[in-house]
Formats: C-alpha cells, sequence, structure tokens
C-alpha cells in the first residue's frame, strides 16, 4: 500500500507524474495509466498495431503497440502475471525505446 508522497509505481501521483515500474528501464514523458479493461481493448483491437515485444529478467515483459496515428499503448506483465496498461504520444514512445535496447537485462522476446 503507497503512502502519501510516496505513490505506487505507475500510479498517478498529486502532480500528475505517471511513471512505469521500477524494473522497466523507459522513461517516457506525458505517460498516462490505462485502466486495465480500457489497455485490453484498445491493445486487442484489429487496428493495434504491435511495433515490439521484450523480456526482462524476473519474467517481466514489455509490450508496446501503435493504436492511432498518434498515440502508443505500452503493456507491462508483471512477474505474478498482472497487466497494466500506458499510453503516451508514439513520438515519444519510440524515442524512448532506445533505452530499452541498450538495457542489459531486456532482450527482444523472440
Amino acid at each position: 500500500m503507497s503512502t502519501r508522497g510516496q505513490p505506487e509505481h505507475g500510479r498517478q501521483p498529486e502532480g500528475g507524474q505517471v511513471s512505469l515500474p521500477e524494473a522497466v528501464p523507459l522513461s517516457v514523458p506525458g505517460l498516462t495509466r490505462l485502466s486495465w479493461d480500457l489497455g485490453t481493448r484498445v491493445v486487442e483491437d484489429e487496428t493495434a498495431e504491435p511495433i515490439g515485444e521484450w523480456d526482462g529478467t524476473g519474467r517481466w515483459r514489455l509490450s508496446v503497440f501503435r493504436v492511432t496515428d498518434n498515440t502508443g499503448v505500452v503493456r507491462v506483465r508483471t512477474p505474478v502475471g498482472r497487466e497494466r496498461f500506458y499510453g503516451a504520444a508514439l513520438v515519444e514512445l519510440r524515442s524512448a525505446l532506445t533505452e530499452l535496447e541498450s538495457a542489459p537485462r531486456w532482450r527482444p522476446s523472440e
């Protein structure tokens, strides 16, 4: 449980800054947290285009989707199988993926 001033990662604290879980080495400006229902519906839509998928140590998995011409969605699967969804400007997501490509504990899924 988080306390005031110490937000749980992935939640939107006071001030509006959302971040991915600490295990995910990405910094994406303007990130928003999506509900599980909305995130699932968006990435399973026939128009969602997978951009890439990566595996991290500890059984973390990250998937990125293009869902509109300007919007992307990140799906993070935790080691226990929970899914979290985040939306961001596609240009910001693509730029941040270079961080993931150089992260030693993350590799593209096969």
